[in-house]
């Protein structure tokens, strides 16, 4: 794999989890307001991290760390992606897996090969303005399949959106209602704006207030009781 970061420890990265991070290089989106420019831009790229330098370090924490959390850029357009976790979950890890969705068939085959066992889908926005929210054109029935996918599946998951305007609000939420209510977890962040983004100019526009996002938060946010 592609890989541009890792996190030796981390409590914030899997739900009620100590893990490290794996930072994958390289996504089919480019969604403006992404603040992972460096991992999704490839004229930012740094030098990949070897994969086998990661296996060992995750080896030698057999019993300290619980899980490993791998996310990006998409770590699912990785070729190496099932055979890496393969011989992590050899390891006795748990497994976090973040996603943008676009790639239901894999997300699929790590489900049904056990190699993943928390899923994070980020839903950027409602379908019709889904492309715009990602800077490219999108396939939205791949979207559909995935969190069709999630709902369905044997495993612990969450669906998240980032509330950045213009991309999305409450219009949109209502429209994605049909597959909100099904979750058993969606969780919206806020937005932070930072220096490396997709597309600066996205630090321009009127951001929610505290008590708007708050409200959009207690309307909308599910979590499991």
């Amino acid at each position: 794999m592609q890989v541009g970061g890792f996190l030796k420890s981390s409590l914030v990265d899997y739900p009620g989890k100590v893990a490290a991070v794996v930072f994958t290089q390289g996504c089919n989106f480019r969604c403006p307001f992404c603040h992972n420019a460096d991992l999704v831009l490839p004229a930012q790229f740094q030098n990949p991290i070897s994969e086998e330098d990661i296996l060992r370090f995750l080896d030698q924490r057999k019993g300290l760390l619980q899980g490993v959390a791998v996310t990006g850029g998409e770590p699912m357009i990785q070729p190496d992606l099932l055979p890496f976790l393969k011989r992590v979950k050899t390891m006795g890890f748990l497994v976090k897996a973040d996603t943008n969705g676009s790639r239901p068939d894999v997300l699929k085959s790590l489900i049904q090969q056990e190699l993943v066992d928390y899923v994070a889908l980020d839903i950027k926005t409602s379908l019709r303005r889904y492309s715009a929210a990602c800077g490219v054109k999108v396939n939205t029935d791949s979207i559909v399949e995935s969190i069709k996918i999630l709902l369905r599946a044997p495993i612990d998951y969450e669906f998240r959106s980032t509330m950045v305007r213009p991309f999305i609000n409450g219009e949109d939420l209502e429209e994605m209602r049909p597959f909100l209510t099904q979750a058993k977890r969606y969780v919206l962040q806020d937005f932070v704006g930072r220096s490396n983004l997709i597309d600066s100019s996205v630090l321009d526009q009127r951001h929610y207030s505290a008590d708007e996002y708050q409200a959009l938060k207690n309307k909308w946010e599910k979590r499991p009781s």
